[in-house]
């Protein structure tokens, strides 16, 4: 085993690096490829919103068949195949109503990759080859190099090429994808759908509201912060070196994550990070002066560094490893799904409606995530 362990961490750290390179571009400045195709706020919610809401319905089906498969790599494959040929499509849509159909069938493919992901990465870190933090960096180092590096692209340039960018990632991440580890699970004995078996545990219902509302507080953020900084006047450039500084502190906390769990509990790292975005969301929608902005985007290792960290190891300690690809992806549909979508669609009325100040009311958001995994910290 220990002559796989660089090689199973080189190709994971691969995978990641190439899916996060896209995200980084997707992220932050596909709000702005919209706002140039004619959409206003509340379309761009509406779009956020219908783009992660797929996840509910379709990562759930994809991670059954994976459970029962007991694989991972040969699905990944064919969806990151049909992720690329679907984004290819944006180039052909002119109007809201052919965005969103396009919108559609992109994340039906794109959105149960990264679950199974993190269930192959967590199947190899319970075997004992591999640290997920020291791994899942990799995929922030990515974010940081394409945030700031389409910043300065984006710089002056038209906003078509965020469309090409992203298309490109698409092609390297399928090449990431034909490398990874073909690790396997024992296949989910019985006949009832998997997703339902997890959801049986009361314990995850409790992690999942937590983990809901945590990650759902950033919707303003994602949807709309690249926006509200350069209403207030900050270039291209200083907007990407935001988005990174974020990343960059996510990257340390995941270097240091297995020490965190070790010393906390999965369940008091997402606690912790509730608190923060308590923090983060009142501080970024009081001020825009970038010394409070650099302050608030360091916050990002907890407000997301610590509580994804934290909920990736509560599921993998949580259920065994035939049924992980159905708790990732419930995780994955529920939090950055079903929250998500709600978070946009209340994003773009509030910032429609509040400007600046809808980061608010995604601070509230955080602090009851926090409550609620202060409740999980005690709950056996």
């Amino acid at each position: 085993m220990a002559d796989q362990h660089p090689r199973t961490m080189l190709r994971l750290s691969l995978y990641y690096g190439a899916a996060f390179a896209l995200i980084g571009i997707h992220l932050p400045f596909w709000p702005v490829w919209l706002a140039a195709h004619g959409l206003g706020p509340t379309d761009i919610g509406v779009v956020m919103a219908v783009g992660v809401g797929v996840k509910l319905i379709v990562n759930p089906l994809v991670a059954h068949a994976a459970d029962r498969r007991g694989q991972r790599r040969p699905i990944m494959v064919v969806l990151a195949l049909a992720s690329m040929a679907a984004f290819a499509l944006f180039g052909l849509a002119d109007g809201l109503a052919a965005i969103l159909a396009v919108t559609v069938l992109f994340f039906a493919a794109w959105a149960p990759i990264m679950p199974l992901a993190e269930s192959l990465t967590m199947m190899a870190g319970s075997a004992g080859e591999l640290d997920y933090g020291r791994v899942r960096l990799w995929g922030s180092l990515a974010f940081i190099a394409t945030a700031v590096g389409a910043g300065y692209l984006l710089s002056g340039r038209s906003p078509d090429l965020i469309y090409w960018a992203i298309l490109i990632t698409l092609a390297v991440t399928v090449a990431a994808t034909l490398g990874l580890p073909a690790t396997t699970a024992p296949p989910a004995a019985g006949a009832r759908f998997a997703p339902f078996e997890v959801l049986r545990d009361r314990r995850f219902l409790l992690f999942l509201l937590a983990a809901t509302l945590i990650q759902g507080s950033h919707g303003v953020y994602y949807a709309f912060g690249t926006l509200d900084w350069k209403a207030s006047g900050y270039s291209e450039n200083v907007i990407g070196w935001l988005w990174a500084e974020g990343v960059l502190a996510e990257i340390v906390l995941f270097a240091y994550g297995a020490r965190l769990v070790r010393r906390l509990g999965p369940a008091a790292l997402i606690a912790l990070g509730g608190f923060a975005g308590a923090l983060r969301w009142w501080l970024t929608g009081t001020s825009d002066a970038l010394a409070v902005l650099v302050m608030a985007q360091a916050l990002h290792a907890f407000t997301f560094g610590a509580s994804h960290l934290g909920a990736i190891y509560f599921i993998a300690r949580q259920f065994p490893a035939a049924v992980s690809a159905s708790a990732q992806s419930l995780y994955a549909a529920i939090v950055a799904g079903l929250g998500m979508a709600s978070s946009a669609l209340l994003a773009g009325r509030l910032y429609g409606e509040f400007g600046p100040s809808a980061y608010l009311g995604m601070a509230a958001m955080a602090g009851l995530g926090g409550a609620a995994a202060t409740l999980l910290v005690n709950r056996r």
